[in-house]
């Protein structure tokens, strides 16, 4: 048996013409999304290697952590796991997979970072415009970091360490 609990009138009519006219619904739809919040979205990819360390790179547009996880903007209707790989490739001619997230935090104003597990496929090739180098870190090797780029290592080493 189904629970009905009881509907007013009004919200049975509403709710029977917008079923046999989907497009009422479309223009406050539209207004109701434009007043919505918006967020930039960025991804970054935390790659171990068989020791351990770290990928990281030396950004050029980044003046007060230079070093970092490798990673980039998310583009407009992209999903983020293919945005990490997509910048992967871009910035470091790497190919890597997506493994899982390891963290989400909102890390500004109105911007939000996810820092992915990937395995590298490939090794690092050629670097883009927008880095200097690179280089595998050990955890005690570590420079100053963001603190969403040092929390996103801090739990893959955790996964790590419980995995082995």
């Amino acid at each position: 048996m189904r629970y009905q609990p009881k509907q007013s009138p009004v919200s049975r009519q509403i709710a029977s013409l917008v079923r046999r006219f989907p497009a009422l619904v479309r223009l406050p739809y539209l207004i109701y999304q434009r007043a919505r919040p918006r967020y930039t979205l960025g991804a970054a990819a935390v790659i171990l290697n068989e020791s351990g360390a770290v990928l990281l790179v030396e950004h050029v547009y980044h003046p007060r952590f230079a070093w970092g996880l490798p990673g980039g903007w998310v583009d407009f209707d992209e999903d983020p796991a293919v945005g990490i790989v997509r910048e992967l490739h871009e910035e470091l001619t790497l190919s890597a997979r997506v493994s899982r997230v390891l963290h989400v935090a909102k890390t500004a104003r109105s911007h939000i970072d996810i820092a992915y597990l990937c395995v590298a496929e490939s090794s690092v090739g050629k670097l883009s415009h927008e880095l200097l180098a690179y280089r595998w870190a050990a955890e005690s090797d570590l420079p100053l970091l963001k603190p969403f780029h040092a929390r996103a290592i801090e739990l893959a080493r955790q996964d790590l360490r419980s995995a082995g």
